[in-house]
């Protein structure tokens, strides 16, 4: 039988062997865990889309405009006049929203273009005509938008020429210069204000019209009206939240 003495020193020396190799274990998982979070923090910080990543400030007071510009409620609709889908929605959604929000003072509704079925063409044509007369006359422009969307023609075709623009506007009877319509035209006068509304709609990553930005932030839905009357309520409810706040 070995000496008692023996035995406590040898059981001690292991426990404290013991003890030492699991402070080393736990130092270790504690790196490796903290390690684990600051990568963690990182990738968050490199995926996750920034909260404004779809959000802008538009120039409200150079665009075209119906309703009351004090409205809590600012829509830009990003359209371009050879597009069937841009077509469907001045002929639904757009008169809905005024009898809805804009002849209540709710909501004000603005136009950009951004050229995706001719963009060298006559999308690009159909868009300076829209600019021209919005110059003229606001509240023609948004005559003149109906009817270049009432009378689009095949996107295949080339069917927006100067001369028909011009000859569309007459036949609606709106109170411009027609002449100074087919001038602006022919010397593309709002030629820079079009390559604006298209660099505005690139950098916010816009692939597809009509495209709606509400309050500035992208309405993104299920494409049903339902979607978009909430995002407008939503966007009344945060305003006046704000308005309450001041």
């Amino acid at each position: 039988m070995q000496p008692k003495k023996k035995v406590n020193i040898n059981t001690a020396a292991q426990r404290r062997l013991q003890q030492e190799l699991q402070r080393k274990r736990m130092q270790k998982i504690m790196w490796i865990t903290g390690s684990c979070i600051v990568v963690l923090v990182i990738l968050l910080l490199v995926i996750k889309p920034s909260s404004n990543e779809k959000s802008s400030d538009f120039a409200y007071e150079n665009l075209p405009v119906i309703g009351d510009t004090n409205a809590p409620v600012k829509i830009v609709e990003f359209g371009d006049y050879k597009c069937p889908a841009c077509q469907g929605f001045s002929q639904s959604f757009k008169p809905q929203i005024v009898k809805d929000y804009v002849d209540k003072g709710i909501v004000s509704f603005y136009y950009m273009n951004y050229l995706i079925i001719s963009p060298e063409a006559d999308s690009n044509t159909a868009a300076l005509a829209a600019q021209a007369v919005y110059h003229q006359n606001n509240e023609e422009f948004w005559k003149y938008y109906h009817v270049l969307y009432d009378n689009q023609g095949n996107e295949q075709t080339e069917w927006a020429t100067p001369e028909y623009l011009v000859e569309l506007a007459r036949q609606a009877n709106l109170d411009i210069d027609y002449d100074k319509l087919a001038k602006d035209i022919a010397d593309k006068t709002y030629q820079k204000e079009v390559d604006e509304h298209m660099k505005i709609a690139q950098s916010l990553n816009i692939r597809s019209t009509p495209t709606l930005y509400i309050n500035g932030q992208k309405l993104d839905g299920d494409g049903s009206y339902e979607s978009l009357t909430k995002a407008v309520d939503d966007a009344v409810a945060s305003a006046n939240a704000i308005k309450e706040e001041k």
